[in-house]
């Protein structure tokens, strides 16, 4: 996110829409299942916010805009799909794919666009190491688009400056499904600090940019020896 603080306003206007931080880091898991495909605050309602950067044809910073709840409607950043996933993915899925409501598109614009789950990083998780899991299939990205998924964390008495970001890249995720893995470890510098996991594309002129992904898992490596219920899959942490 290059800066949150030029969309303060709205995020004052939408602070009873956006659901609340937690108080304190806790696991998060999500297969979709039992969202509510036909609602359009279904991702919202689960947790999930946006934001888009963007960027001019020749790559110089324009603006962003954010943080939104996170809209199921198939036209900006993200929907919950049917019939994409195997055994382990269940019928529903999250796609992630660029903000076509933006009609800068169409002039050349790079609008990356971010769907994440956000948490507060508290005091009592200093010392541990937090995993996300996630599995993703390749949708319609295409031509020039990139996609990333990241864990990311961000100082808010710092004008909300990114004091981490560990990305992995899924712009050639293969279209089956593949088990993926990031993590972080907290360190006391951290605390009342923003973290995000969360999805990213950075598409132009309308081109595709949708990644499916499924089994998100946020937890510590503490409980990595467990089933994680995403088909019987299980951490290679110890």
């Amino acid at each position: 996110m290059k800066n949150r603080a030029t969309a303060a306003i709205a995020v004052v206007l939408l602070i009873c829409a956006v659901p609340a931080l937690s108080l304190a880091m806790t696991a998060y898991n999500q297969d979709f299942e039992a969202l509510n495909q036909s609602s359009t605050s279904a991702l919202a309602d689960a947790g999930w916010v946006v934001y888009a950067n963007v960027f001019g044809p020749d790559w110089a910073y324009w603006y962003g805009y954010g943080v939104f709840p996170a809209p199921n409607d198939g036209a900006a950043f993200c929907a919950i799909v049917t019939g994409e996933g195997g055994a382990a993915q269940g019928n529903q899925q999250m796609s992630v794919f660029s903000d076509y409501n933006n009609v800068q598109h169409g002039i050349g614009a790079h609008i990356e666009s971010l769907v994440f789950h956000e948490q507060a990083i508290d005091a009592g998780v200093v010392g541990q190491t937090w995993i996300f899991d996630f599995q993703a299939k390749l949708g319609n990205l295409a031509g020039s688009t990139t996609a990333v998924a990241f864990i990311k964390t961000l100082n808010p008495a710092a004008g909300y400056a990114t004091t981490n970001y560990i990305p992995l890249d899924m712009t050639s995720t293969p279209a089956t499904w593949t088990d993926y893995t990031l993590s972080l470890a907290i360190d006391a510098s951290l605390v009342g600090q923003l973290l995000q996991i969360g999805f990213a594309s950075t598409a132009t002129n309308y081109e595709g940019s949708g990644v499916y992904y499924d089994n998100v898992n946020f937890h510590t490596e503490t409980v990595a020896n467990e089933d994680l219920s995403w088909g019987g899959v299980k951490s290679l942490y110890k």
